[in-house]
């Protein structure tokens, strides 16, 4: 009997040891390394364990490190916590022009997500139309209560190349699922004034990813589009273990962690402006929104080089951005409107005509969104109507 009592007592020991075990592996998931899946397509964002969802919030895992951009591409609005993940000691090479040179096992993640209107359910369709900073924390975290998550999309930097990877989150925002066909989620954006806009957004299938990130029509090879020492030449308010929070320079915060390597000091680096940013100056503003937006296609290696009309901020002919320019194919793309740019008359320009339709057909830029940038508009509009000239004898 004694004997009997001896093992019953040892095998409740290793069971307890056991359940311990598994409470502190469940407690501690979140703090174990990110996974990087060098082949597949995993068909859950979890498996990736780029974030945790710790005391209501969605946090980035250890050595995933957040950043923003100076000016965003819009997206219908949506909000957008980005982030980047690298293998212990390698690194990111700088460029002044073109996206940094990243190391495979590079994963970059861009999480898509709208302010919750209060009083709605964490799923309804009910949304924030705003472009502040609603339910977003210093470090790139997010108040789960106060935001909707829509998608997650990966991009992966694998032997081969880069893939990319669309995450749609489930209605209790618990989890997001592999979805390659894409998805669309209507919405009801609702502004300031209560007033509502109905939004399809459109997450993306993975031939549309590609489509979007493979900016060089010869190679045809995928690669990121928003980490350009250009757009990341800014301050981001980053938090420590403790909590303490610190504002410091992306490229030089990049170096220090070990991301970057080869960047010169931030002063001497390229910086766009913050296209919401009156003190910068009209024509700066307007140069980085369509660099962020169109320049991707509309450059001279990209999908829209046939066009002729080329926006990066490096651009200095006027012609090549659209001031007096005919259109290399007529059509009711244009709006029966001669030129991409008529200085000084926006009602005239080509270019903003296709910026506030919504037509398959017309619209620019051609995905990603399915309403229209009200206040993107209103500053290429100013910009246009800030030229001085005309176009007499143009053409």
């Amino acid at each position: 009997m004694a004997e009997r009592i001896t093992r019953v007592g040892a095998l409740l020991k290793a069971v307890s040891g056991a359940l311990v075990l598994l409470v502190l592996v469940a407690c501690h998931a979140d703090r174990a390394g990110v996974h990087f899946h060098a082949e597949g397509q995993p068909g859950t964002l979890s498996e990736w364990n780029l974030f945790a969802m710790r005391d209501g919030r969605l946090v980035p895992n250890e050595r995933v490190l957040p950043y923003d951009l100076n000016t965003p591409l819009f997206s219908d609005y949506a909000h957008k916590l980005r982030t980047v993940w690298m293998p212990e000691g390698t690194s990111a090479r700088y460029d002044d022009e073109a996206s940094f040179d990243f190391p495979v096992g590079t994963i970059i993640s861009k999480t898509f997500y709208f302010p919750r209107l209060e009083g709605e359910p964490r799923d309804s369709d009910r949304v924030v139309r705003s472009q502040g900073d609603e339910g977003a924390l210093p470090g790139g975290r997010l108040e789960l209560d106060r935001v909707r998550l829509i998608e997650t999309r990966l991009l992966v930097r694998r032997e081969d190349g880069w893939v990319t990877l669309p995450y749609v989150w489930n209605a209790e925002q618990t989890e997001a699922r592999l979805m390659r066909s894409g998805e669309l989620v209507p919405l009801s954006l609702v502004d300031a004034a209560g007033e509502a806009e109905q939004a399809t957004y459109t997450v993306p299938d993975q031939n549309q990813c590609a489509g979007c990130h493979g900016t060089d029509t010869r190679s045809r090879a995928i690669t990121p589009i928003g980490p350009k020492a250009r757009h990341l030449n800014r301050d981001f308010d980053y938090v420590d273990g403790d909590g303490k929070v610190s504002t410091e320079n992306q490229l030089a915060h990049w170096q220090s962690v070990g991301y970057l390597q080869g960047a010169p000091e931030p002063g001497s680096a390229p910086a766009v402006a913050n296209f919401r940013d009156e003190d910068a100056g009209i024509d700066a503003r307007a140069r980085a929104y369509l660099d962020i937006n169109c320049s991707h296609c509309h450059s001279p290696s990209g999908p829209g080089n046939t066009s002729g009309l080329w926006l990066g901020s490096n651009v200095t002919e006027p012609l090549r951005l659209g001031r007096c320019k005919l259109p290399i194919a007529a059509g009711h793309g244009t709006g029966d409107r001669q030129y991409g740019v008529v200085p000084g008359h926006p009602d005239q320009s080509i270019l903003t005509y296709r910026m506030v339709s919504t037509d398959p057909g017309v619209m620019m830029p051609e995905v990603g969104r399915s309403v229209v940038h009200r206040e993107g508009v209103a500053l290429i509009e100013a910009w246009i109507a800030a030229q001085e000239g005309d176009c007499t004898g143009a053409g």
